[in-house]
């Protein structure tokens, strides 16, 4: 009997599982709520997310990833404890095998903790690959070519730009700035523009229907409610695209920042092959309007955003969990 396995992308904003032969069967947000009184998970994923910023002294809802690390560790091994068992069913005779992708800028001490998490919440054996890899894997770039290829992963804790060539990673740079930095560089905008005070997701909202990189031809508004700060009171204000664009425009450039740091350090042959093959962006951060026109002004290297990018990490991961032997180089295990 063959043992179930599993390619987790364990997210700062969103979970997905990939059991090969079946693709994806898992895609939620990173949210658990726990009750206060005895520590026991009450919800997780969709219906826990639906409790953010809603809870009453009983329940916390939160986020147990921090900048693509586990920040909460015992709840990290809740919510993974819950993605394995709802795969592989509440009784299993046998543990899976389970991948967990990683920033390639993490720690040691950060990598032995998704390892033991993954190990403790029920994995039989606990793989880990860096994200950059797993990304570049996923958007059918051809990894193992004598040749450089560059790839950024923008997630919602941290986005990563790295140079990939002959299946590893040879020059990578990690900025813990992402979606949520986004997010919460729309809220500290309204807030000194507005005097308004808005919810994450809020801000996100407003970030998926009129945001945009660079400033748009035909400019867009969004009317949104919140709380005003002066009076305490609700408060419903109109919100331009152009607005979001001026708020947001730091968080991007420390991202871009990052990309010029890894052309900087890129040795001038695989140089060369990335001008040719241009930059692919992924990550759900990637899909944000026009961020790939901004990062072709900014670098003078053409970008384009993968194909289905916020899947590109759980794909590639899921790719190596079923070819393990051809990639035992590029993978960290425990048992």
């Amino acid at each position: 009997m063959l043992r179930k396995q599993l390619a987790i992308d364990l997210g700062t904003a969103n979970t997905l599982v990939w059991v090969p032969g079946e693709g994806i069967v898992a895609n939620e947000p990173t949210v658990v709520a726990i009750s206060a009184d005895d520590n026991k998970v009450v919800a997780v994923g969709e219906n826990a997310k639906r409790m953010l910023g809603r809870t009453p002294e009983t329940l916390v809802a939160s986020r147990p990833m921090r900048e693509g690390v586990i920040a909460d560790y015992q709840v990290t091994k809740a919510m993974l404890r819950y993605f394995i068992s709802k795969v592989t069913g509440r009784i299993s005779f046998m543990r899976p095998d389970v991948m967990i992708c990683v920033p390639a800028g993490c720690t040691q001490v950060e990598r032995r903790a998704a390892l033991d998490a993954t190990l403790e919440a029920g994995a039989a054996h606990a793989y880990l690959i860096e994200e950059p890899l797993a990304a570049a894997i996923g958007a059918n770039i051809p990894v193992s070519a004598p040749s450089g290829h560059m790839i950024i992963d923008m997630g919602g804790g941290a986005a990563e730009a790295a140079v990939i060539s002959l299946g590893g990673v040879v020059v990578h740079k990690s900025v813990r700035v992402a979606g949520n930095k986004i997010d919460e560089a729309i809220q500290s905008y309204l807030k000194k523009k507005h005097n308004l005070i808005i919810g994450d997701q809020t801000a996100e909202d407003i970030k998926l229907k009129i945001g945009s990189a660079t400033k748009l031809t035909k400019e867009e508004t969004l009317q949104i409610s919140g709380r005003d700060l002066v009076f305490g009171l609700p408060k419903t204000v109109n919100v331009t695209s152009t607005d979001v664009t001026e708020a947001i425009k730091p968080q991007l450039m420390q991202i871009i920042g990052a990309v010029k740091a890894v052309l900087e350090d890129t040795p001038p042959e695989l140089a060369s092959d990335i001008i040719d093959k241009g930059i692919v962006m992924s990550g759900g951060t990637s899909q944000l309007r026009n961020f790939d026109k901004l990062m072709t002004e900014e670098t003078g290297v053409p970008s384009h955003v993968a194909d289905e990018a916020l899947y590109c990490v759980v794909r590639g991961t899921g790719l190596v969990l079923e070819n393990i032997n051809l990639w035992k180089r590029s993978i960290i295990t425990k048992r």
